[in-house]
């Protein structure tokens, strides 16, 4: 291929950017306030750390549930905007909906149930002699209170995503901004007992949690029912509950993959971080701070690979195949040169950040080898994304699912898990062999998206 095919014009960047620059900016603020308010529950000592820590990352299994359950059905959206069918736009939103309770319904079953066992699978003694007992403690009762963020969450989902997919990247950035905003007042508040509050510690940090989902929601329903003429499914989506039986089964048939995906990705993702844990709570603390200051940088290519799969979803409806090909592969490589350069920058402060934390030498220490880690994987972790959200947006969601998540299931987890039971190798070497893992997936993701098996116009056949 010659070097312009790599490379877009003006027009194909200021679209780029259109779709992408709202997406990043919610999300870097999002995971910006995730990483202060993890530093504020720091602050009030690593056991503390420690139990939010595992809470978040059963939060993070229910979270990426909703968004693969609801997917499938946003495949069918950006393809029904691309075609102009309000209609169809109206049903699959609609199929959002029930999918999304369904999946609130089930998890929130499992917590109320089963939430003290989950936390216990993740509290191990280490090296310090960290108080497992009290870890648990704080793990419970931040639990407690997170459940109510659940519902809001899953609602605000089904709307921002589908007005993402219909070209309206904005609103949701802009609720998602006051979100994060009142988050952080509310934990700096709520946590520290500042201006008459009481200090409640973690759940005073998952009470500002709760309010803030409400507030996201109550934006993004509020201004999405008073601008019926910029949102095109809003005006029929409740005028009736009923979904056309074919579309239902397309969305199944495309969105079931997509949903067990998600759910065995994030399910493998805390297997590997339970696997980490077998070193100790203080690896424990480390994970979860390399974890929450990564994502922040991980913004960049997670927002690009999403504009990818609106974009080519976009053009994959409209019936234009061939530029949706040719512009993919811009995506594509867009994506790898933004993710290098951005893991150059996290490279150079993985020693520094680690330090604004009110934790031991040795979490910081651990925590800073493990941010240079993923500073180097990170554009193995971009091309990855962005073969990822090519294939799904022609809606090949069974290979997505053997690509991503059985490809996790298979290999990564076992390696894992054999290196953290029968082994004594240290946390940093465990996580440089897992890492490096993903070279194998970088191979089978190019072979796939070079394929052009994704080339599909699903609404127009």
């Amino acid at each position: 291929m010659r070097l312009n095919s790599f490379i877009g014009d003006r027009a194909f960047y200021r679209k780029l950017f259109a779709v992408m620059l709202p997406i990043l900016v919610q999300n870097i603020i999002t995971n910006f306030v995730n990483l202060l308010d993890n530093v504020m529950v720091g602050q009030v000592g690593t056991e503390p750390m420690s139990g939010v820590a595992i809470v978040n990352q059963l939060f993070f299994v229910f979270n990426l549930c909703i968004f693969g359950g609801i997917a499938g059905a946003g495949i069918f959206t950006a393809q029904f905007y691309g075609n102009g069918d309000k209609k169809g736009m109206a049903d699959s939103v609609r199929a959002k909906l029930y999918i999304a309770f369904m999946a609130l319904a089930a998890f929130m079953a499992l917590f109320v149930l089963f939430g003290e066992e989950l936390i216990m699978q993740f509290i191990h003694e280490g090296e310090e002699g960290l108080d497992m007992a009290a870890t648990l403690d704080y793990g419970k009762r931040y639990m407690r209170v997170m459940l109510w963020q659940m519902f809001p969450f899953a609602l605000m989902q089904s709307y921002a995503g589908s007005l993402r997919e219909t070209g309206e990247t904005v609103l949701p950035m802009k609720a998602g901004i006051a979100a994060v905003l009142t988050n952080l007042a509310g934990n700096y508040i709520l946590i520290f007992g500042k201006f008459g509050f009481p200090a409640l510690g973690v759940e005073g940090a998952a009470i500002a949690t709760v309010i803030s989902r409400y507030i996201e929601c109550a934006i993004v329903l509020v201004w999405s029912h008073r601008h019926k003429e910029k949102v095109p499914f809003i005006s029929t989506l409740y005028s009736t509950w009923k979904i056309p039986l074919p579309l239902m089964k397309q969305i199944f048939l495309l969105g079931l993959p997509l949903l067990v995906n998600e759910v065995l990705w994030s399910g493998g993702m805390t297997m590997l971080n339970q696997c980490y844990s077998m070193r100790g709570l203080e690896v424990v603390s480390a994970v979860n701070i390399s974890s929450t200051v990564s994502n922040l940088f991980f913004c960049a290519f997670l927002a690009a690979g999403n504009a990818t799969g609106i974009i080519v979803g976009q053009l994959l409806g409209a019936g234009e195949l061939e530029r949706a090909v040719d512009e993919d592969i811009k995506l594509i490589a867009f994506s790898a040169v933004l993710s290098t350069a951005v893991g150059l920058v996290l490279a150079a402060l993985s020693p520094v950040i680690p330090m604004i934390y009110n934790t031991s030498d040795n979490v910081r220490s651990i925590a800073s080898q493990l941010l240079l880690v993923v500073a180097v994987c990170m554009p193995m972790h971009s091309f990855t994304n962005s073969c990822y959200f090519t294939l799904r947006s022609g809606g090949k969601t069974l290979i997505t699912f053997v690509f991503d998540s059985l490809y996790l299931w298979v290999l990564c987890i076992p390696v894992a898990f054999v290196l953290s039971r029968f082994t004594q190798v240290e946390i940093l070497p465990m996580y440089i062999v897992i890492q490096s893992l993903d070279i194998i997936k970088c191979l089978i993701g190019y072979y796939m998206v070079r394929s052009k098996k994704w080339v599909k116009d699903l609404v127009n056949v």
